[in-house]
């Protein structure tokens, strides 16, 4: 049996966080060079229509330190990806389709679950996956 659409919904959802891992880079990045910022809004107050409080407000969220959590957007999807390619080896020659659809539905879940809901579109793909990967089963071929 071919697995065509599993194979399409996980590279579709590995690109989505391929995605996420840009946002991450992006976001640590800020976190990295806030000064740079700061002097950069406060440069341009009229340009981004700030008052001194807002920036005293993105100041506040940029020394949040919640682990890092530039450093988690980026090494979340990457693990997704990992597992999403691992999943996709399970399926090769529909050799372990249930563990593969469980490796998609957790990894879907858990990332969507702990970036509270923000994989929520790869996090989707990888579920379909994984429900099409357990729902599938191989023709029976019947003797007589």
């Amino acid at each position: 049996m071919k697995r065509i659409a599993e194979y399409t919904l996980g590279i579709i959802g590995a690109v989505f966080y391929v995605f996420s891992i840009a946002i991450g880079a992006l976001r640590l990045w800020m976190e990295n060079n806030k000064d740079y910022l700061k002097d950069y809004m406060i440069d341009n107050q009229d340009e981004f229509q700030l008052t001194p409080s807002d920036i005293d407000i993105l100041e506040e969220f940029f020394n949040l330190n919640l682990a890092s959590p530039g450093m988690l957007l980026v090494i979340m999807p990457i693990l997704a990806i990992i597992l999403g390619i691992v999943a996709m080896v399970l399926l090769k020659g529909n050799k372990h389709p249930v563990a593969a659809g469980v490796i998609f539905i957790t990894t879907g879940v858990v990332y969507v679950i702990l970036t509270a809901g923000g994989g929520i579109l790869s996090g989707i793909l990888y579920l379909i996956a994984g429900i099409l990967c357990l729902a599938r089963k191989p023709k029976t071929i019947i003797e007589e």
